[in-house]
């Protein structure tokens, strides 16, 4: 058995059962991934169109695949026939564009909204306030062909484990509020969590985490 595999198989026996795994996949080979889909893995993530058309046309048809990077409006119609799943929606106007371009293909995508979370000024997203007015507005329902499934969240790049703990409560309770006052059966979701911070994320009661360097690198589990 492979590192891969031997990844997948550690980070799988210590996630609960209810929480999915995103493979973070892009920088990575079309061989890496079809060993960790060997090991049984089916949702990936990619934020790079043309790493993703080379990949999917190279993989088995089955596998999931999720945009999780940074997406701008003039891209949209580019990936939106590879994918499933967007957890990078951070602007209204990409929400537009993704609604309109998936209108075009005649599929429904689901999206998370992306809230900005974090100390990093690099970091995308809505506000807390912005996303509150979004839901107490409910401005999903002008959109066809775009299903709001959950938020997504991306914790400050620190060492301070108390921070990111702070910053992944904070989201989920947040998450649990908008549920609780404006959700619908598909608002299930809360993305958050990357390898080095993805066992705070699953103490904060996450239900999706996106691990790619934990997966794909060697290391000592």
């Amino acid at each position: 058995m492979g590192y891969i595999q031997n990844n997948l198989k550690y980070i799988k026996k210590n996630i609960p059962e209810n929480i999915r795994l995103v493979a973070v996949s892009k920088y990575y080979s079309v061989e890496d991934i079809r060993e960790a889909y060997d090991a049984g893995q089916r949702i990936f993530g990619e934020s790079r169109m043309q790493e993703l058309s080379v990949k999917q046309a190279q993989l088995p048809q089955d596998i999931d695949w999720h945009f999780i990077g940074h997406l701008q409006t003039n891209k949209v119609k580019s990936v939106l026939p590879y994918i499933t799943t967007i957890h990078s929606v951070d602007s209204l106007r990409l929400l537009d564009e993704i609604d309109k371009q998936a209108g075009k293909i005649g599929r429904i995508i689901d999206c998370f909204l992306e809230v900005y979370i974090s100390q990093d000024e690099s970091k995308y997203g809505f506000t807390y306030d912005e996303c509150r007015q979004f839901f107490e507005k409910d401005q999903s329902k002008q959109y066809k062909w775009v299903r709001i499934i959950g938020l997504m969240g991306i914790a400050s790049n620190t060492d301070d484990e108390g921070q990111i703990h702070h910053e992944f409560r904070n989201l989920r309770l947040f998450f649990e509020n908008i549920k609780s006052n404006y959700g619908n059966t598909s608002f299930t979701e809360l993305s958050m969590g990357m390898s080095h911070d993805y066992k705070i994320a699953i103490e904060e009661k996450t239900t999706i985490i996106r691990v790619g360097s934990y997966i794909f690198n060697k290391h000592d589990n």
